[in-house]
């Protein structure tokens, strides 16, 4: 009777671990994974978040880690991508809409690793991906936000003869996840005031500082007295812009004030908030989830301001800028996104002649 219960035993325990496959093993072991960055770091944005999640998870988890910078020659994406992929790495990082046909390539091919495709999503139903978790982010929620402050903002700083009130737009490219950062921010603008103006400019890459910085004067030059920023690196030259023309901006991903407060206070004071698309936390929240067998692979997930993924920057230059009222404003309506009483829309499945609508009911 023994020996029955024992190999009883043995069965259930063998048919358990087989059937948890690849998740009960990478609970139990020391993962390791690489992050690969389709740009560098130091825009103080987007890809500086992901790296601040890389380090989280290396210190907080306990991960082993690499960091692959590939810079902007897009010609060495996919074989870096496929190099790293005959590595002996359990996860692999990437993320942009830039890299989601390059991973859609790769990752079949080595079933065995498990992929994170951050800020885009591979499309489950054309291939078998049943390897790669995609991480999207609601970032019209937290640009419904920094709408209604800039609203609030050109309408308490502009003159009250000037009946046209006008913020801004720079964005990088006329793609849908950078559409998604503009609609939000037309509707919050418009809920603050219904009559406002947006005029919107696109550099055309993630890169061209100097043209972004071109971009953000010629807004301020079309009466614009606040523009919101949503271009990596390129990004970084209308805030250079802001500090020429004295005037407000709306940095974005990353907590752009508190980066330049000891290199720059002038440019620091100058950013209103930022709307953070916490790619670190994202990232951090996904390997907790594997290392709790809980994470789904084979399947997109779009994380928001309930999630702690998406908000805006409440910091020392926040606080001290921004009127008492204003941010308690902005703090109900946080709570009424959470709760679902806001909806804000999204230009991600948004048909083009919808979007144009949105753009032209706030063209100056």
């Amino acid at each position: 009777m023994k020996k029955v219960f024992g190999l009883f035993l043995v069965l259930l325990l063998t048919v358990s671990v087989c059937g948890a496959g690849y998740q009960v093993n990478a609970a139990s072991k020391n993962l390791s994974v690489a992050l690969l960055l389709n740009g560098n770091l130091g825009d103080k944005s987007f890809f500086d978040s992901a790296n601040a999640g890389l380090q989280r998870i290396k210190n907080e988890l306990g991960v082993k880690t690499k960091l692959v910078e590939m810079g902007s020659d897009q010609t060495k994406w996919e074989p870096t991508l496929a190099d790293i992929s005959d590595e002996n790495w359990d996860i692999i990082i990437v993320g942009t809409w830039q890299m989601s046909e390059i991973l859609a390539k790769i990752a079949p091919q080595h079933p065995k690793k498990k992929y994170i495709l951050f800020d885009s999503s591979v499309d489950y139903s054309k291939g078998k991906f049943a390897n790669i978790y995609s991480i999207e982010y609601k970032q019209n929620e937290g640009s419904f936000l920094a709408g209604v402050l800039a609203a609030k903002a050109t309408k308490s700083t502009m003159a009250q003869a000037n009946k046209e009130k006008v913020i801004g737009f720079v964005g990088g490219m006329d793609i849908p996840v950078i559409n998604d950062f503009l609609v939000g921010y037309i509707q919050g603008a418009k809920y603050e005031e219904p009559a406002i103006k947006v005029a919107t400019s696109y550099i055309g890459d993630f890169f061209n500082s100097a043209k972004g910085k071109e971009m953000a004067l010629a807004l301020y030059n079309q009466k614009a007295d606040v523009i919101f920023s949503v271009a990596s690196q390129a990004g970084l030259g209308a805030l250079d812009a802001a500090k020429g023309e004295n005037k407000y901006v709306i940095g974005v991903d990353s907590d752009q004030s508190m980066l330049f407060k000891d290199s720059d206070p002038a440019k620091a004071n100058l950013i209103l908030t930022s709307v953070l698309k916490r790619v670190d936390n994202s990232l951090v929240r996904a390997l907790k989830l594997v290392k709790a067998n809980q994470l789904k692979w084979g399947r997109a997930e779009a994380l928001g301001v309930k999630e702690g993924a998406i908000g805006i920057a409440k910091n020392e230059f926040y606080k001290k800028n921004i009127p008492d009222k204003f941010q308690k404003d902005l703090e109900n309506l946080e709570k009424q996104i959470v709760s679902g009483k806001i909806k804000v829309e999204s230009a991600l499945g948004m048909s083009t002649a919808k979007l144009n609508e949105i753009r032209n009911s706030v063209k100056l």
